[in-house]
């Protein structure tokens, strides 16, 4: 029997979230953030997050 495990739904929340807050906080015209400090927050939690995520991906489909 095969019992993969699919992505943990709260870690994919949270970068859907992540994600969404780090576009509308870019401004495409200046090509700045509005919040610096904050963006490299959102992207270095945003980066851990998918890490996690594939990182947990990747263990199921070895075992």
């Amino acid at each position: 029997m095969n019992n993969k495990k699919g992505i943990p739904f709260p870690l994919l929340i949270i970068a859907i979230v992540l994600g969404w807050t780090i576009v509308k906080q870019f401004d495409f015209e200046n090509l700045k953030f509005e919040k610096p400090a904050m963006a490299v927050i959102y992207i270095l939690t945003f980066v851990m997050t998918v890490y996690m995520i594939f990182k947990n991906n990747n263990q199921d489909v070895e075992k």
